[in-house]
């Protein structure tokens, strides 16, 4: 990997004024992903907004792709937290439809409360340096997912349980980027397509366990 490859940020921030410098700094990327798109971001733009030196900027991210592996990385604990929550709870007590209807919303939270979701989740799928990110959110969705629905007994095998896992977060991942690109009528609209989809992937699969 070259140096201008490195994603690893030039110094771990101890003190409380690095640690929210390095925020803002993620903070403000996160804006401009939504005002500039992924191809006009440029270290020297973060900069500019954040109200700092590029030189500085280079202190805490040797460039653009660690400041987005950064902001990756914070909404996959975003998702961790949300998948925690989930499996915490006593899903066995629950219908399917009650099931559905509070694990998607709680995905559906995580992905609301990151601001330039939707760029970032292209740059994770689409570059290179990114692709690990990519990976990890996948496998986090799909093995949570395969344990909640062995829990409810939709299945048995874990290859089963893996195929239904991969079947609702390839439906989910799109259709949840799609809700966060919408206005708020269809987004609703949306929101509870999913969940229907949802509830008859998992009534069919434990049909037939």
């Amino acid at each position: 990997m070259s140096n201008s490859d490195n994603l690893a940020p030039r110094s771990a921030p101890m003190q409380k004024r690095a640690l929210q410098r390095r925020q803002k700094i993620l903070e403000v990327t996160a804006l401009l992903l939504e005002e500039v798109g992924l191809d006009d971001l440029t270290t020297i733009l973060v900069a500019k907004r954040a109200d700092i030196s590029v030189g500085t900027l280079y202190h805490y991210f040797p460039n653009k792709h660690a400041i987005l592996f950064a902001l990756g990385e914070q909404w996959l604990e975003e998702v961790k937290v949300a998948l925690a929550e989930l499996e915490e709870f006593k899903v066995e007590s629950l219908s399917l439809k009650r099931f559905v209807d509070m694990s998607v919303e709680r995905i559906y939270a995580a992905y609301t409360a990151r601001q330039g979701l939707l760029p970032l989740v292209r740059a994770m799928y689409g570059v290179p340096q990114l692709k690990e990110l990519d990976s990890t959110y996948n496998q986090l969705i799909i093995s949570a997912m395969a344990r909640l629905f062995e829990r409810l007994e939709v299945a048995e095998r874990p290859a089963e349980l893996a195929r239904l896992g991969r079947a609702y977060h390839e439906v989910s991942h799109a259709m949840l980027l799609l809700v966060v690109n919408q206005g708020k009528a269809d987004s609703l609209k949306t929101l509870n397509d999913l969940k229907y989809l949802t509830l008859c992937l998992l009534e069919r699969a434990k049909s037939q366990f």
